[in-house]
């Protein structure tokens, strides 16, 4: 965006979606409480092999960064909001944490052998991206973009995302084609189907971790934390239970820089 320009001279629907974009860091506590960890299968997946440095770029609050970490790679972190930087440093004190997009990695060149973006590739410019994360890969390093879909064949799921108007999941990919691009090689997919065990309360904070619903009046909000209360009462599959289970198809995709 031009340094002299306004939110005023933004059409609505790019003044929208930067507001959503930006919001996560006010539901920082909630995201790191409801949002779902990653399958094995997927990291497994995503990394190219003898992989030792990796890169997290829109790390949230380390819910992928921690995985790796356990791994015993050598990671390192980049997250553009306050919010979800400090999350990250208490769930992962040892991993380094940099401000920073995917537009602009603070971090030298051909230091990394992968980069991964986990539930954020949908929020950057891939044309300043591209060339930026192939920047910091070492010669034949990978991409690896991941998402974690809720799985909307199971019927109390699909009532979910009908309660929150949102049957495609507007904070990540439907599983479509990812266009990358020179320099890097084709875009391979793979897809995992897993099931996450959380609580009622951690429905209610993944729910309320959503930019869409961060970005809502307060009146909205509730009405929808509402009603997921009363699906999760109500529902035969959830009603009465200490433990939900919420069906993931995680949809992976990884390239190759040439």
């Amino acid at each position: 965006m031009p340094a002299d320009s306004t939110d005023a001279d933004q059409p609505a629907g790019r003044r929208r979606r930067r507001e959503q974009a930006t919001s996560f860091g006010a539901a920082a506590a909630a995201y790191e409480r409801g949002r779902p960890p990653y399958p094995a299968e997927a990291i497994d997946w995503l990394l190219p092999p003898g992989a030792a440095r990796v890169l997290d770029v829109g790390a949230g609050t380390g819910k992928l960064t921690r995985q790796l970490a356990q791994r015993g790679l050598d990671v390192v972190a980049v997250e553009p909001l306050d919010g979800m930087r400090e999350q990250l440093a208490r769930a992962v004190p040892g991993v380094p944490v940099y401000p920073g997009t995917a537009e602009q990695i603070p971090l030298p060149g051909g230091g990394v052998d992968a980069v991964l973006v986990a539930q954020a590739w949908h929020w950057v410019d891939p044309a300043r991206a591209v060339p930026e994360v192939a920047r910091v890969l070492v010669p034949g390093g990978q991409l690896g973009l991941v998402w974690n879909m809720r799985d909307e064949r199971v019927d109390w799921v699909a009532q979910l995302s009908q309660i929150l108007g949102d049957p495609g999941e507007a904070d990540g990919s439907r599983g479509g084609a990812v266009l990358i691009g020179p320099p890097f090689g084709p875009v391979q997919h793979h897809t995992v189907e897993w099931t996450h065990r959380l609580t009622r309360d951690q429905l209610l904070d993944m729910v309320a971790s959503r930019s869409y619903i961060i970005t809502m009046p307060p009146a909205g909000r509730a009405a929808v934390l509402a009603a997921v209360g009363r699906l999760a009462d109500t529902h035969p599959d959830l009603s009465g239970r200490a433990e939900l289970e919420l069906p993931y198809r995680t949809e992976c995709f990884r390239a190759q820089l040439s």
